[in-house]
């Protein structure tokens, strides 16, 4: 029963997550968090930073971690936990697999008919809501504490989102050193 429901799940969020893997992000969080109770928030945010460290795209390797531990959760064994890895991350290729090779030759034909550029038009600011929601849901007392209840696992988590975003966005570091420096602050400063 719980394939099925990850089945369903993870192709639906493969139907409908524009936006490509970030985009997916809220869509899994609002379904295996809190819609299955497959997972913990703060287990999801350890499949978001697991995801972001794999090589692939992040919303497949998120589905593939959350096929993992939703059957691991369940009490099944490791080989089952596999098989529901397995059925999450084809759940979730599934849509757009049939989807494009559907649309491929239609598209290519229509691509430059005002219809479809206003189509897109109209999914650009869809996606970047939902890039926005992924960002917004992953900011939970999980990550960064709150300040009545640790004001320095607080100050230190702030501190360092503002530094990494700084760091991307306008002195232009490489993410992944920023993950890298990152990870080495919060063991320095919170262990």
């Amino acid at each position: 029963m719980i394939y099925l429901q990850l089945f369903y799940t993870f192709f639906k969020i493969g139907l409908f997550g524009f936006g490509g893997g970030y985009g997916m992000l809220s869509l899994i969080q609002t379904e295996v968090v809190y819609n299955h109770h497959w997972m913990s928030s703060a287990e999801f945010t350890n499949v978001v930073a697991i995801s972001q460290m794999t090589p692939g795209p992040i919303g497949i390797n998120s589905a593939t971690y959350c096929g993992y531990t939703a059957i691991h959760n369940a009490q099944m064994s490791d080989s089952m936990a596999i098989l529901g890895s397995a059925v999450a991350t084809f759940a979730l290729v599934l849509p757009s697999l049939i989807l494009m090779i559907l649309i491929s030759k239609i598209l290519m034909k229509y691509m430059k008919s005002q219809i479809v550029q206003d189509i897109f038009s109209g999914l650009r600011p869809a996606v970047v809501g939902l890039l926005a929601a992924a960002t917004l849901l992953l900011m939970t007392e999980d990550n960064f504490s709150t300040p009545s209840v640790n004001p320095w696992r607080f100050g230190v988590s702030a501190a360092l989102c503002a530094a990494t975003f700084i760091g991307t966005k306008f002195l232009k570091i490489n993410p992944i050193r920023m993950i890298c420096y990152a990870g080495f602050a919060g063991l320095v400063l919170l262990y």
